[in-house]
């Protein structure tokens, strides 16, 4: 496919036709609006702004800042300061958290349909008739057929679930009930050892849950061994019961409590909790109809400039086959409606952080040591523990580490993994670093404000050049 014009709908009054209310819909929708055209959103769901602001980033963050400030309320490491056995008001708390979400809600997507007048919201489930056409079934079960110049698919997706005997026939959690509840149950058993399914566990596990977590393989496995064992070992210590290479032969529920029988026996909670992964909401678009090219696992092929295998249609966001996180997903759809006009930005991933939210946190840019030596790219990387780092030894933190990584002979920065409190702040130092194709050098040459965090970059820099325990301090 070419870059520029081709399948385009460069006429100022352009009408797109957008599947989702999403991050990725609303950014296509904007671009189209500011550049003259109008966008008709179509929403199965009663309410707009998709998975992020709903049920996902942001009420997931606010459980795990609520979570976390029980946990130092019961477990502080001063001495002098006693620890709160008082029980928090998970009531209060989640009544808190849903008007946080209501109100981002509404500033970042009600709103905007203000703001922007160009931009419709139709209710109700669409699917192709033809790739300009959509039929749209109301939830009054009436149709509308609605045309436009180009079709945007940003539909996101949905909880995974596995294929385990017994569990449809129970009520199981998702990470939207187990984000919702005002319950906490005396014991959880949460499948998965992703992203989702760590930072749920241990929130649920600082709020007072025993917890159970079930790895079919290790944590975060998509990582280097080291940053999923030193996780391991930091939820093992706050108490949470961690299963590797264990996976769930069937569940029962009866009583109110959740037998799963494993090769390591029989578990038992009041709640089970299925994280286990997403899949893209495209099953229900009769792509068939059209032609859509799909890949095994339901997402949509597009290339960089979201386009799909069909003329005038494109995708963004978390239904297709691009990393699943929300600064993707708007991106994406920024590109595809400029794509639309007849732009030629093309998306851009060859810097892409990753953060997960657990404490410590995960940080990930750029390249790993294995992945840089698989494409034939002779690297070193040089790694520094937290208890070498003045923040981390001033706050009683020092589970995690540093890790650089750069090519050989040119010190060229290639990459980085952090554990850290505050790894999710750090992480953009090194992705702007790497953007910039700056060297180590030139991280370990920097003016870094002392009992920072970021200054673990600057020392694991040091660490390819000299030993940083025999500097002053400040890195020097």
């Amino acid at each position: 496919m070419s870059c520029c014009k081709e399948n385009a709908c460069t006429q100022s009054s352009q009408h797109v036709l957008i599947i989702g209310t999403g991050s990725a819909a609303f950014a296509a929708a904007i671009e189209i609006v500011e550049n003259g055209g109008r966008a008709t959103l179509i929403e199965a769901a009663e309410q707009i702004g998709g998975t992020c602001v709903n049920v996902g980033c942001v009420p997931s963050k606010i459980l795990i800042r609520q979570a976390q400030l029980n946990h130092w309320r019961r477990h502080t490491p001063f001495d002098g300061l006693p620890a709160c056995e008082a029980e928090g008001d998970r009531r209060v708390l989640i009544a808190q958290l849903k008007a946080r979400v209501d109100e981002l809600r509404h500033a970042k997507y009600e709103k905007m349909l203000d703001t922007y007048p160009g931009i419709k919201v139709v209710h109700g489930h669409a699917r192709f008739l033809t790739a300009d056409t959509l039929v749209v079934e109301k939830p009054d079960g009436s149709r509308q057929q609605l045309r436009g110049d180009g079709v945007l698919i940003a539909t996101g997706s949905r909880p995974h679930i596995p294929e385990v005997e017994g569990l449809a026939a129970t009520p199981y959690w998702t990470s939207t009930e187990a984000l919702f509840s005002e319950e906490t149950p005396p014991r959880m058993i949460v499948l998965g050892a992703g992203v989702v399914a760590l930072e749920l566990a241990q929130a649920y596990q600082r709020l007072g849950t025993q917890v159970t977590l079930l790895a079919r393989r290790g944590l975060l496995t998509n990582q280097p061994a080291e940053v999923g064992d030193t996780l391991r070992q930091a939820l093992k210590a706050e108490g949470m019961n961690i299963l590797t290479r264990t996976q769930p032969q069937r569940v029962e529920h009866a009583g109110g409590i959740f037998q799963v029988q494993t090769p390591a026996g029989v578990l038992q909670a009041e709640r089970l909790l299925v994280a286990t992964g997403r899949q893209p909401n495209t099953d229900v678009l009769a792509l068939e109809q059209v032609g859509v090219r799909i890949d095994s696992r339901g997402q949509i092929v597009v290339d960089e400039q979201l386009r799909t295998s069909v003329p005038g249609v494109w995708a963004a966001g978390d239904c297709t086959q691009l990393p699943k996180f929300v600064y993707v997903a708007a991106a994406s759809g920024r590109i595809a409606a400029s794509a639309m006009r007849g732009g030629c930005e093309t998306l851009d991933l060859s810097v892409l952080p990753q953060v997960v939210f657990t404490d410590p946190q995960v940080a990930t840019v750029g390249l790993s040591e294995d992945e840089a030596q698989a494409q034939g790219i002779k690297a070193i990387s040089r790694r520094l523990p937290l208890d070498q780092v003045p923040r981390a030894l001033a706050n009683f933190e020092t589970t995690g580490f540093v890790q650089l990584v750069a090519e050989a002979g040119s010190m060229k920065l290639l990459g980085a993994q952090i554990v850290a409190p505050e790894a999710g702040e750090m992480i953009e130092a090194v992705a702007i670093a790497l953007r910039k194709g700056l060297r180590v050098q030139d991280l370990a040459g920097e003016l870094m404000a002392y009992l920072t965090w970021n200054e673990a970059l600057k020392l694991c820099a040091q660490t390819f050049f000299k030993d940083v325990n025999k500097l002053s301090c400040c890195a020097g």
